[in-house]
């Protein structure tokens, strides 16, 4: 009798044991998904190419007439890491072979629907082209890349890649478009093991290890299925903060585009 007590006792001190492990290390985790975003040595907009032949792109378009199309209040926005008053290249990283990417569409005349996004490689050959409808109200959109071998991103290798919205289907020259750049860089077995224990919440690990595209895809598609969960969007805004892109954070999410190929 003593010892059945005695095996009760210890059952339920384990358990609490492993209960109090649990809540420990998700309060570590929030604390440390916090420290990244507001650690300047770990910055996502510390991310960038080394010195030699480093690219720029344009994270901003729209803020002066182009062609047929006016001026726009908010400028349409590539959702990447950069500070334009430094001319840093806009660079991101992702372990994906297939990334997705995210642009902010501002409010748009009523007439305006027509996009394309377009990723190239580091010499400026077409990887894929795809026009897209674009929808009728502001918001942050995201373009997943198909997944075919043929649009594979190789690792280590420079990828450059434009979002357009053309103001007139006649003239390609007037358009609102932005461009960036994405690297794809090697899944090493201490972030899989990382990402193993974070479980859906990989965004956290992303952040950490600054890899972008990743960060900002998961934790998109979190808040996107999630609408009621406040803690996606409050780390929405903390990310989106920790790249100098604090006023496109209340902007809802308004698209997907998944390629059918």
């Amino acid at each position: 009798m003593n010892q059945n007590k005695s095996f009760q006792k210890q059952r339920k001190l384990t358990f609490i044991t492993l209960v109090f492990f649990s809540l420990a290390t998700s309060q570590v985790q929030a604390q440390s998904f916090n420290n990244i975003i507001y650690n300047k040595q770990n910055k996502p907009t510390d991310q960038q190419f080394p010195d030699d032949d480093a690219p720029t792109g344009r994270r901003r378009g729209g803020t002066s007439r182009r062609g047929d199309c006016p001026n726009l209040k908010t400028p349409l926005t590539a959702l990447v890491p950069g500070e334009e008053t430094n001319n840093k290249s806009f660079l991101g990283t992702t372990i994906s072979e297939y990334p997705s990417f995210w642009v902010y569409l501002p409010q748009l005349a009523s007439d305006i629907r027509s996009g394309e996004f377009v990723l190239q490689d580091q010499e400026g050959n077409d990887i894929w082209r795809t026009p897209i409808t674009l929808p009728g109200k502001p918001g942050a959109i995201a373009v997943k890349l198909p997944q075919n071998p043929q649009y594979a991103l190789k690792p280590n290798l420079k990828y450059h890649w434009y979002f357009n919205v053309y103001c007139s289907p006649a003239q390609k020259s007037s358009a609102y478009f932005v461009d960036a750049w994405v690297r794809r860089v090697t899944l090493t077995p201490q972030l899989q093991q990382q990402l193993n224990n974070a479980k859906s919440q990989k965004y956290k690990v992303y952040a950490a290890n600054n890899i972008w595209y990743d960060a900002i895809t998961n934790l998109g598609e979190l808040r996107r299925n999630n609408s009621g969960v406040g803690a996606f969007v409050e780390d929405w805004t903390k990310l989106l903060k920790s790249v100098n892109l604090p006023e496109l954070a209340p902007a809802p999410i308004v698209q997907i585009y998944t390629p059918f190929i």
